[in-house]
């Protein structure tokens, strides 16, 4: 279950060795997540990232951490139109450093952090989760997590801005009739290998493809890792890579949370395990009453952590529908309509299956808000509702809108504590002025209503 992470103490070796084994790269995309979720930074000459490796500075607006969905800035605290955008320090993820299979020339990315740096930015989404980790950290509990997420392919082109089905590269017929068929793997065979291959090139460890009940809907599944940091980085980087090559095949791959109404949407599921420091599972102990307790505790905060799960207008659309989307916070054992669900597992691999956040949520704030619900169950040591394999009406009501999502988020103290207040505050008003921002607009709809 566990994989060992791999590291790199030497940044200045590891960019000359890919100089070595890359000679025709010229350029490095240097690249961090957002608050949305999406990729900021900036382009580097090959060289001037071996001077950055050997300790030269590398610094970036900090307020790319607030962009938003479109790329601008809203006005939150004192940040953005109040603090004259400051600079502030990154650093270089070391293990990072990767070919680029997708664009037209040859090219490489790293990620690179404020996290581990003398003024680490307390609303960066790694930043977040880095510092759940270190608590988590010295308690001597060490989570093991692995990311699955759905997505949707599409045709390149759009229709009148609408998606369009994608088309079988043999026979041109549409994936229209959705299915779990074996089939319509071997169908589109060629990009989904090939998206697993740019993945495992980003040091990903994809493995395993499912066709979903979505036309053109897949899943790809990453081993679990024991570095919590590292299994946010390859979910992350699935999503770049993945985006990529199916441009690169004619076609577009969207992790947007309800594309369709009729069909399925696409979730981000997180399997969490907790170990101690020899290794023992500690949600198996005392027959399994800590797993209870973090369930608990993840049913309690997940109300608070909407949001988060849900980052935009769309992803609200996913509850309730048609088939394992949950419309209240329940929990079961081997029950895929629960927002938690318990896998069948020995006892050194009982985890939960965190199964509420969108494909298109950010993973490091995900993984954050799940760890922080899990931290509070144990040491609350309640029991859970009942699970729904033994009443069908269980479960816990959770907000379904943006404003009032972020309502409770900002006003709930284990929250604040427990993911950072300033973060709190920055994410909620982020989220709010974009949401006004998005239904600031009169639809076609509208017009055809009421005028």
């Amino acid at each position: 279950m566990m994989t060992t992470t791999t590291r790199y103490p030497d940044l200045l070796s590891e960019v000359r060795a890919f100089r070595a084994q890359y000679p025709e790269v010229r350029y490095v995309d240097l690249i961090c997540l957002d608050i949305p979720g999406h990729f900021y930074g900036k382009r580097y000459p090959i060289d001037m990232l071996e001077k950055v490796a050997a300790g030269s500075p590398l610094k970036l607006p900090q307020n790319c951490v607030l962009l938003g969905t479109q790329g601008g800035l809203y006005p939150i605290g004192d940040y953005c139109f109040a603090d004259g955008d400051p600079d502030a320090p990154r650093r270089l993820v070391p293990g990072t450093l990767k070919p680029v299979r997708w664009e037209k020339e040859p090219l490489g990315q790293m990620l690179i952090t404020s996290d581990g740096t003398e003024a680490p930015i307390e609303f960066e989404p790694r930043e977040v989760l880095a510092r759940v980790l270190q608590r988590l950290e010295r308690r001597g509990i060490r989570p093991v997590v692995a990311f699955e997420l759905e997505f949707y392919l599409f045709d390149r082109k759009l229709d009148a801005g609408l998606p369009r089905f994608p088309r079988d590269p043999l026979c041109e017929d549409e994936d229209d009739q959705p299915n779990m068929h074996i089939e319509r793997l071997s169908r589109f065979s060629s990009v989904l290998h090939e998206m697993v291959d740019a993945a495992n090139e980003q040091g990903v460890a994809a493995n395993v493809i499912t066709a979903e009940l979505g036309p053109g809907q897949f899943e790809i599944n990453f081993g679990h890792c024991d570095d919590g940091l590292q299994a946010a980085d390859w979910a992350a980087l699935f999503c770049r890579s993945t985006r990529g090559v199916a441009l690169k095949h004619g076609l577009r791959a969207s992790f947007m949370s309800k594309p369709y109404l009729e069909a399925p949407g696409s979730g981000m599921h997180v399997h969490v395990s907790l170990y101690d420091q020899d290794g023992n599972n500690l949600l198996a102990a005392e027959e399994q009453r800590p797993l209870r307790h973090a369930v608990a505790g993840c049913l309690e905060l997940l109300p608070h952590c909407m949001p988060i799960f849900a980052a935009n207008h769309n992803a609200f659309r996913r509850y309730g529908a048609m088939v394992n989307a949950a419309s209240r916070a329940s929990w079961g054992f081997e029950d895929r309509d629960a927002c938690i669900r318990i896998p069948e597992s020995d006892g050194r691999n009982l985890r939960i299956e965190h199964r509420l956040a969108g494909a298109d949520a950010n993973p490091y704030l995900v993984l954050a808000a799940i760890l922080t619900g899990m931290e509070h169950g144990l040491d609350a040591a309640r029991e859970p509702i009942a699970p729904l394999n033994d009443d069908r009406t269980s479960g816990i009501d959770f907000p379904k809108d943006m404003l009032t999502a972020v309502a409770a988020m900002g006003s709930h103290p284990v929250v604040n504590q427990g993911l950072g207040s300033e973060f709190v505050m920055v994410y909620c008003e982020n989220k709010r002025q974009e949401y006004l921002d998005f239904m600031n607009e009169v639809s076609a709809r509208e017009y055809r209503w009421y005028l």
